[in-house]
């Protein structure tokens, strides 16, 4: 395939995209509040009103990245669908059950007369924590190209194990946004002890990635250590380590926080996993699934990725638009939970 082929050549280049960023948005979205719902059995009561309350009205909206995703996955490229899918039914099928566990519990917990809502809270961590560890498996299969054998399958455990706690570390860092030492109950001090601990997961499952992707594919190790790609590459991982320098630095400084950088530790989190995204992109470029299945050999035909681009081209600022309208009108601390 060559640029002269046209349309053929650069409508699956677009859905690639348009699927890459919203399962972007999506990790980085939902993942602070998964990651906020990991730490919930952690708190107190008072506090775990205060958390909920702080991702009240974003978490249902945050999921529409990841439906967005898939369902980009299965019209633009259906044999990507039905290998990826086949192969990871039984993850997929345990991540919608957790999803719904939360949905239900976020609901029901305040519903639920006083002896129960220990029940329901347990609920929603318990789904929070089965779609991250999920998610984690998911992505170490992935990352491999589904490749058979112990060493594949201990790898997407690994990272099935620390996933849930860069999720955490994401969660932290948001509670330290959203809350006030004033209004917290000591919510902010326990956010950035939870955040200090998690730091860690997220640095293992980065360096067990980046060591790993090269491993299992000979193309991989090629685009990242040859000459120029070496030198032009060289600005991810560093600016990762400054990154991440930064959120260590503020979790385990009450006086950054408290000076008003509270955002730091929340926004230097969000950059690491851009740029994590960014080198496996590269890494992946231009497969569907590594070294198995490219993205022209994935997608449909151009006539019907062409109709599928005008829907695309409808929805995709429609969900961009009440995103940025839904962070910009809730905005600022979090307040008090309450329902209507």
């Amino acid at each position: 395939m060559s640029p002269a082929d046209g349309a053929a050549y650069w409508l699956p280049l677009v859905f690639m995209a348009v699927m890459g960023l919203a399962l972007l948005a999506y990790v980085v979205l939902d993942g602070y509040d998964l990651g906020v719902g990991v730490l919930l059995p952690f708190a107190t009561d008072a506090q775990k009103d205060m958390m909920v309350s702080s991702i009240g009205p974003f978490w249902d909206a945050n999921e529409t990245w990841l439906v967005l995703g898939i369902g980009v996955l299965l019209i633009a490229f259906p044999s990507a669908h039905g290998l990826v899918l086949t192969t990871l039914y039984l993850p997929v099928t345990l991540m919608l059950i957790g999803l719904i566990l939360r949905g239900v519990a976020f609901d029901f917990r305040v519903k639920a007369r006083a002896e129960h809502k220990a029940r329901w809270n347990a609920v929603f961590a318990f789904g929070s924590l089965l779609a991250a560890v999920t998610q984690g498996w998911m992505l170490g299969r992935h990352v491999t190209g589904f490749a058979p054998g112990a060493a594949a399958h201990a790898f997407a455990a690994l990272i099935a194990c620390v996933l849930p706690a860069a999720y955490a570390l994401l969660g932290s860092g948001w509670l330290l946004m959203k809350t006030t030492a004033a209004t917290a109950d000591g919510l902010r001090l326990r956010a950035a002890a939870w955040g200090q601990r998690a730091f860690w997961a997220l640095v293992l499952a980065i360096t067990a990635i980046s060591v790993t992707t090269p491993l299992v594919s000979p193309t991989v190790a090629a685009r990242w250590f040859t000459m120029p790609e070496l030198f032009l590459l060289a600005p991810i991982p560093l600016a990762s380590a400054a990154a991440l320098w930064a959120v260590h630095h503020a979790l385990h400084r009450p006086q950054v926080i408290e000076g008003g950088y509270a955002w730091l530790p929340f926004a230097g989190t969000v950059l690491v996993f851009v740029l994590a995204f960014a080198g496996l992109a590269w890494s992946q470029y231009p497969w569907i699934v590594l070294d198995r299945m490219d993205v022209w050999q994935a997608a449909a035909h151009v006539s019907a990725l062409k109709v599928s681009l005008i829907g695309v081209g409808l929805t995709l600022p429609f969900i961009v638009f009440y995103t940025v309208y839904a962070y910009r009108v809730f905005h600022g601390p979090a307040e008090e939970l309450s329902y209507g």
